[in-house]
Formats: C-alpha cells, sequence, structure tokens
C-alpha cells in the first residue's frame, strides 16, 4: 500500500518526504489555509520534492469552473493530481479532465455506489472518508472492503486512497482491507513505527552491548 502525507506544511511534507518512504501528498483549501501561503504557489514549493502524486482540490462547484482549474493546477507540475468533489457535477468534471489525460481524485465518497460511479467517470483515485463514517457511528473500514469488492469485480482500475485517517489501527486496517493508498497526517506518519517492544528491546540489546564491552571501531 502507498502511503500519501496528507498536509500543506511544506516544512512538515520534506521532512517525511526524507525518509524515502512518502509515495505522495493530498492537500485542500482548508489545510492550505493554516499555512498562510498561497495556494497555486504552494503546491509548487510541494511538488518540487515530491515525485508522486500531490492532489490539488478545485474550489469552484460547477463542473466549467472545475475544469477551468484543474487545468490551471495541471500546469504546476505533471505529478498533479485534480481532486474534485464527488457530486454530477465533480463527476461531470472528473471525466472530461480523465478524458484530456489527467489524473483526478474524486474526494468526499462515504458508500460504495458512490465509488462505482466515480470508477465509470474515469477516477484515478477515489477518497472514501474513513474517520468521518467512524464519528457517525458507520463502519468506515467496511466500506474500503465493499468499494474493494466492486471494483474487483468488474475490474475497475481506480485506486482506493483511504482518506480521514484517525490512527495506526486505520493505516493497518485499510492495508488489510486492500485499500491501495493511505493517505495520512503527519502526527500519524510519525507513529506506525511505534512499539513498546520495539524500544524495550533496543534498550535492552545496547545495554549488553555495553555490559559486555562490545565496540565498533570506526573503518
Amino acid at each position: 500500500m502507498k502511503l500519501f502525507i496528507d498536509s500543506a506544511d511544506p516544512k512538515e511534507i520534506r521532512e517525511l518526504a526524507a525518509s524515502g518512504l512518502v509515495d505522495g501528498v493530498t492537500t485542500n483549501p482548508s489545510l492550505a489555509a493554516k499555512s498562510g501561503l498561497d495556494y497555486v504557489e504552494l503546491l509548487g514549493e510541494i511538488c518540487s520534492f515530491v515525485s508522486g502524486s500531490v492532489s490539488a482540490e478545485v474550489l469552484a462547484t460547477d463542473t466549467k469552473g472545475m475544469i477551468a482549474q484543474g487545468k490551471r493546477f495541471s500546469k504546476i507540475a505533471p505529478q498533479i493530481t485534480i481532486k474534485v468533489p464527488l457530486t454530477w457535477d465533480g463527476l461531470n468534471a472528473c471525466r472530461a479532465l480523465a478524458d484530456d489525460g489527467l489524473k483526478v481524485n474524486v474526494t468526499l465518497c462515504f458508500s460504495p455506489v458512490q465509488a462505482m460511479m466515480a470508477a465509470k467517470a474515469g477516477a484515478t483515485y477515489i477518497s472514501p472518508f474513513l474517520g468521518r463514517l467512524d464519528d457517525i457511528g458507520e463502519d468506515g473500514m467496511a466500506l474500503i472492503r465493499e468499494i474493494r469488492a466492486i471494483y474487483d469485480n468488474y475490474d475497475f482500475r481506480t485506486n482506493i486512497l483511504a482518506a480521514s485517517i484517525r490512527s495506526v489501527y486505520h493505516v493497518r486496517d485499510s492495508a488489510l482491507a486492500g485499500a491501495d493508498v493511505a493517505t495520512i497526517p503527519g502526527k500519524i506518519f510519525k507513529q506506525l513505527l511505534d512499539h513498546p517492544l520495539t524500544d524495550k528491546g533496543l534498550k535492552a540489546f545496547l545495554a549488553d552491548a555495553e555490559k559486555a564491552g562490545v565496540k565498533i571501531s570506526d573503518a
């Protein structure tokens, strides 16, 4: 499963990307507003050091406006993916942009039938929002499993991009359910390697080495 960072903070993204484990980035205007930077300039900066997909969300709500903004974003860098909402206008824009050879991320998906429609419209990615479903007492992970089944049944090539990730368990369960990508806040990305037994084991190894006088000389 690919791992994207859900952030619009260039400093945070650059730090995490240095690990070599970041496959892409998702942004949205809400995240960008927190950065205080111009959205287009912000996207250009992120694309300067992230070679994978960088999702840029349109602000327009009508098909014509989404297409225009999507084409504007596509000129920033070749790795830009246009993010549109899962509405009729959004899917019409998705089809037009996909027909022009552009990558499209259809966002705000909350049902498997919505995901099927996005795939039929040519979406590169579908973004089901797990955490928001969990918030209202529904099973966000069941949505991933249902989308996976539908896509496999009909050989849809759209990538399932698990979004609204709230915990390391969401990442684990998304991978088990067959998501192609998980987009993760930086804080959670840093927690992916955490386990108390790892820390305990390392501490014990170092203590044993010190007790035994084990040293490694410089070459």
